[in-house]
């Protein structure tokens, strides 16, 4: 596997990265790197180890308040 960003912290996580960027690049998006490469799966594992694939978390998930089920129920 090629070298990835200090920045991914896990496997799991440049997988789920070079996926989605390969769907991505299969889908008409164009490469962010000249490459050799033909497959989307590589081109999209080379970007990530240049750090030219931006990710996040996301937003934080709204908090739900408990709901107390016997007080609900009676």
């Amino acid at each position: 596997m090629d070298q990835f960003p200090d920045r991914i912290d896990s496997r799991f996580r440049y997988v789920l990265l070079a996926a989605q960027r390969a769907e991505q690049l299969m889908r008409g998006a164009s490469p962010k790197i000249e490459t050799t490469a033909s497959k989307p799966t590589k081109i999209a594992m080379d970007e990530i180890s240049s750090d030219l694939v931006n990710w996040d978390y996301g937003p934080a998930p709204e908090v739900e308040e408990a709901v107390d089920v016997e007080a609900a129920e009676g």
